[in-house]
């Protein structure tokens, strides 16, 4: 790890807390809007304990999770292509304008971080970006092909990738005097192992990923960083049962993804002591939904409508509810970019309202 590394984990106070701890509460990353600083302002004054640095994707092209990416990767660019992204020979306007994006995301959360006084007290700022597995799939080969399927390209692009992310979490736990825990987002994962993903045509297929090849890719990142790592999945469902044998410290998915056959992976998920962090939260106003079906106005969602999903869970696994209060942290299902932003607001402060819940008095929560 650089220096740069260790002068921010120099800048905290001893006795610090455990990054990720459970009963507490966090968002996946995006964010709806454009101005870096209402979004830096906003997530960091919601989440007390797990804040984050928000991705705006509503700004185009470079914003998105995978074009994104290009403002990390060392020696390796994006252009773009009829169906997204492009590995290019060279920088282009691609990797320029998503490094000015990220650079500007940085300067406003740093911006707000001082303002709030937040700096050099401990509190832990969370980072995301797309997976060495989705990014693969979802970036193109200069043939049009992806790279996961080039072996040698997949092994360039998740080794390029340690390296910036690692650089990248040293940046902000700097500039912050924070400490910082990495979030790998793997959207594709479920389509990596089952062998889902389309070709460059109808006849040309994407074979499936075998278990421990996939998992190998995913750890050397993992591994490649001295920050915790959860790895967060929207996939429905989700590949559980390999994330938890991943090095990964934690897990996040959407708990409405889950079915009877996830349960095992998730109990055994709890016994290795790795946390999760549940998608309870809808990403849109579950009473504007049903209002549009509806001749009455409906109810606004409570937090406690939003708990009783991640408390039956952890009772039907046959843990004590003190585990809500000691390895589950609580988040919106998946990203909130495409939520208006009153919505969005809500959201985190429902989090914030289960995560309560869950650490002070897990026992007494009943449901009718």
């Amino acid at each position: 790890m650089s220096e740069t590394g260790t002068d921010a984990a120099d800048s905290v106070e001893p006795g610090a807390s455990e990054p990720l701890p459970g009963g507490i509460a966090t968002a996946v990353g995006s964010w709806p809007g454009a101005d870096p600083r209402e979004a830096a302002n906003t997530v960091l004054g919601e989440l007390a304990e797990l804040t984050h640095l928000p991705e705006l994707p509503g700004r185009g092209l470079g914003a998105d999770m995978i074009g994104r990416v290009s403002a990390l990767l060392v020696d390796m660019r994006f252009d773009t292509s009829t169906r997204g992204y492009r590995l290019a020979a060279r920088p282009g306007a691609v990797s320029r304008r998503a490094r000015d994006l990220l650079r500007a995301d940085l300067d406003a959360l740093e911006e707000a971080w001082e303002t709030s006084g937040s700096a050099g007290t401990g509190r832990v700022v969370k980072v995301q970006a797309a997976g060495p597995l989705t990014l693969a799939a979802e970036v193109e080969l200069p043939g049009g092909h992806r790279a996961l399927t080039d072996s040698g390209a997949l092994r360039d692009l998740s080794e390029s990738l340690a390296e910036g992310l690692a650089q990248h979490v040293a940046e902000v736990g700097k500039r912050l005097g924070a400490r910082v825990v990495l979030q790998l987002d793997e959207p594709s994962l479920t389509d990596v192992l089952n062998g889902s993903l389309r070709g460059v045509s109808v006849l040309d297929t994407v074979r499936a990923m075998p278990d421990p090849e996939a998992l190998a890719v995913l750890d050397a990142v993992i591994e490649a960083q001295a920050a915790p790592v959860l790895v967060h999945s929207c996939a429905e469902p989700p590949a559980l049962d390999f994330l938890r044998r991943s090095a990964a410290a934690a897990l996040g998915f959407d708990v409405a993804t889950i079915r009877t056959r996830d349960l095992d992976s998730i109990g055994e998920t709890l016994d290795a002591g790795k946390r999760l962090v549940l998608g309870l939260v809808p990403t849109t106003d579950p009473a504007s939904r049903t209002a549009a079906q509806a001749t009455m106005p409906q109810a606004p969602v409570t937090w406690r409508e939003i708990a009783e999903p991640g408390v039956r869970l952890v009772d039907r696994l046959g843990f004590p509810r003190a585990a809500l209060a000691d390895s589950v942290l609580v988040a919106p299902a998946c990203g909130l970019a495409g939520a208006p932003l009153s919505w969005a607001r809500r959201a985190l402060n429902l989090a914030n309202e289960v995560a309560r819940a869950f650490a002070e008095d897990p026992e007494s929560l009943t449901f009718s």
